[in-house]
């Protein structure tokens, strides 16, 4: 599957966004984020953040290969650092830029079949790190769900119009009722 990044239509935006908010509750995390890999610049894209630099962050580029982000999309596997000061694959100037310079990251990949489509991160999360493979399981299994659910809304925005079933469309409907109502 190829995303469109810059063209994310609103119920996808929504979808991270959800996706975000729930890793970083779970976790007790600082902040969490969600990175999708554009298909034409290779470039990690900024799609939804939650806690530190929300609001700010959405949009920013990261050349491929950057960081923490970089290394789980090259490798298509999850990561946990504690002390990111230990890591080799951790950019501190990266990070700088955002404006918050984590002490862990937990990252998880997005797959869409055998592709690597982006990263979900949780950022110093909270105090209860004796769950540590139990805690990548769960970010794994949200990372999955970002994915599939990306990828549904994806093939159906890219149906013509005239061709979509009314069950896909009481699915989008559905999706996008979801979403609002998570939101309050």
């Amino acid at each position: 599957m190829t995303l469109p990044v810059d063209a994310a239509a609103p119920t996808e935006r929504r979808l991270l966004q959800s996706i975000v908010e729930v890793a970083r509750h779970a976790f007790g995390a600082a902040a969490s984020s969600i990175f999708l890999v554009d298909p034409d610049a290779g470039d990690l894209v900024f799609e939804a953040v939650a806690g530190e630099g929300d609001g700010q962050l959405v949009g920013s580029r990261f050349p491929a290969g950057t960081g923490i982000a970089g290394w789980v999309a090259a490798s298509g596997q999850s990561m946990l650092v504690d002390d990111l000061r230990e890591s080799e694959h951790f950019s501190g100037t990266a990070a700088a830029s955002t404006g918050y310079v984590p002490n862990s990251i937990m990252a998880a990949p997005l797959f869409s079949g055998d592709a690597c489509i982006g990263v979900l991160e949780v950022l110093d999360r909270g105090a209860d790190g004796v769950r540590e493979m139990a805690d990548v399981e769960l970010l794994d299994l949200l990372a999955d769900q970002a994915a599939i659910g990306l990828e549904l809304l994806t093939r159906l925005r890219a149906t013509a119009p005239d061709q979509r079933s009314d069950k896909a469309l009481r699915l989008l409907a559905m999706a996008e009722s979801l979403l609002e109502n998570a939101r309050g």
